[in-house]
């Protein structure tokens, strides 16, 4: 089997937010095609969002409705990728909690509630 495009999807009640969000997050643009959007990336589809308008966003991490799957970004500038996240319409769920060697991460929820993580190497934020 030979796989063409690895594009994730998520689930939203309010696809053209979703969509822009992951669009500007990625660096993307939106093809929008009624009930779904894809975000695509130099050419490349990336990201889909599907319509679900019943779409119950997850309570991370124990809340009755579970995350079931999220995007792990690992950023050069975390400072800067924080940035935009949030000018974006991410909100922070649990802050980094400040590791002063390897690598640490901060989670945040998408606007339609799916957590993702910023990741980065502590070493490289001291430059």
């Amino acid at each position: 089997m030979r796989i063409k495009f690895q594009v994730v999807a998520f689930d939203a009640a309010d696809i053209a937010q979703e969509s822009r969000f992951w669009a500007g997050v990625l660096g993307g643009e939106v093809q929008e095609d009624d009930d779904w959007h894809m975000v695509v990336v130099d050419g490349v589809p990336r990201v889909g969002v599907q319509l679900a308008p019943g779409h119950a966003p997850p309570e991370w991490p124990d809340g009755p409705t579970q995350q079931q799957v999220h995007l792990d970004l690992w950023v050069e500038d975390f400072a800067e990728a924080h940035e935009q996240v949030m000018a974006l319409g991410a909100r922070v769920l649990k802050p980094a909690i400040g590791n002063t060697t390897g690598d640490d991460f901060q989670v945040y929820a998408d606007p339609a509630g799916h957590p993702f993580c910023l990741c980065w190497l502590v070493a490289d934020q001291r430059k």
